[in-house]
């Protein structure tokens, strides 16, 4: 690219933005369909003002975009595949989020090489992924979640690419968010594609893939898992235990997905362990656990799930709890007296149990306490 002069003098720092890269913003602009009246990027990209006032633009010193973030700017139309966005060549994070784009995702996302973060989520797109996004290398992040599809039926899907051919080339993958995407494979097939192929995944999320089950032991290799959401996906099989060796896991989520025989009981004790959420397994059963001093846990829902007992006196332990959810399971017994030390408690629904004895008043002095449900026990 050949620049001929610059545009402009940051008023912060004194830095500059080139001409072309300028140019190629104010065409990008230029070319969307957008709402001026609820935009708060896109209307600040005005050539007499200093360009480093733009909104959802991030120059580097120099002058070069290397961040674009439209996320939620109301845009609406096709994404031609003619954009001007497509020559940001310096791009290292793009963020197309939460808009109504109507086409199909462009293949020449491709020219976009140095990207190591992509988020097009919610953002209209539909049809077949392009094969062209396995070309991006240096993907750090990727979401190209749809999870608020109209019709029932997912917008986007990944046939041809299928799952293992979109994440063979993505070795840098930290985060892969397709939640929403269809995916439609066998448990052996996506675990192992993601085992082999994206290493140091931190985050997987991939709810509502119409993916089956069972969930396969290749997925154990993902030792750097920390946030797991497979919810709504038909697995029909049990929980597995090694779900439970994830030394850094902070958030589970396996609700609506079919799941049957007993929970393990290690995984409510793995230390770091923040979100726990296995709400309508119906067939599921299990029991809580002894809770270690100073437990992580701030999200706990096992509703409509055949969990059964009491709640050990030790729950009292998870200092920082905020949501309990047990509702139509089968425990039984009081309500612990410990449950007073849960201060933090924003959300209690105990109901449809067999709990007897006293409500422990105490619950009622919460001051973040929004719903306490205790009905039908």
């Amino acid at each position: 690219m050949h620049v001929t002069s610059v545009s402009g003098e940051c008023l912060s720092d004194g830095r500059v933005c080139l001409e072309d890269e300028v140019l190629l913003l104010l065409q990008l602009k230029s070319s969307l369909i957008f709402n001026t009246a609820a935009s708060n990027k896109l209307v600040s990209w005005i050539q007499s003002a200093d360009c480093c006032s733009w909104g959802g633009v991030t120059w580097d010193a120099t002058g070069r975009v290397v961040s674009l973030d439209l996320s939620s700017e109301f845009i609406s139309g096709e994404l031609n595949s003619s954009s001007s966005i497509f020559s940001l060549q310096y791009l290292q994070s793009l963020n197309l989020a939460n808009n109504t784009f109507s086409s199909q995702i462009p293949a020449e996302f491709h020219k976009l090489g140095n990207l190591n973060y992509l988020n097009l989520s919610n953002a209209g797109f539909s049809g077949q992924i392009p094969i062209e996004i396995s070309y991006l290398t240096r993907l750090v992040t990727i979401d190209l979640s749809s999870l608020y599809f109209i019709t029932g039926i997912p917008e986007l899907k990944l046939e041809n690419p299928n799952l293992t051919t979109l994440v063979q080339n993505l070795k840098e993958l930290r985060e892969l968010h397709l939640s929403g995407v269809n995916i439609s494979a066998k448990g052996k097939e996506w675990c192992q594609s993601l085992s082999s192929s994206v290493p140091n995944l931190q985050a997987l999320s991939l709810s509502r893939c119409f993916l089956s089950g069972p969930i396969d032991s290749s997925l154990e290799k993902l030792q750097y898992l920390s946030r797991i959401r497979l919810d709504g996906n038909n697995f029909s099989s049990p929980v597995p235990e090694f779900l439970a060796k994830f030394q850094n896991l902070t958030c589970l989520r396996l609700s609506f997905c079919g799941l049957y025989g007993t929970f393990p009981e290690k995984i409510f004790q793995v230390p770091t362990l923040q979100i726990l959420d296995i709400e309508n397994n119906m067939l599921l059963e299990g029991s809580l656990p002894e809770f270690p001093l100073n437990g992580a846990l701030e999200t706990l829902i096992l509703s409509d799930t055949k969990f059964s007992g009491k709640v050990p006196d030790s729950i009292g332990n998870l200092k920082i709890l905020t949501r309990i959810e047990l509702a139509r399971c089968n425990f039984s017994g009081p309500i612990p007296n410990s449950m007073a030390d849960l201060t933090q408690l924003v959300y209690l629904d105990l109901s449809e149990n067999q709990f007897s004895g006293p409500i422990p008043l105490s619950l009622f002095s919460f001051p973040s306490l929004q719903t306490i449900q205790l009905t039908n026990n």
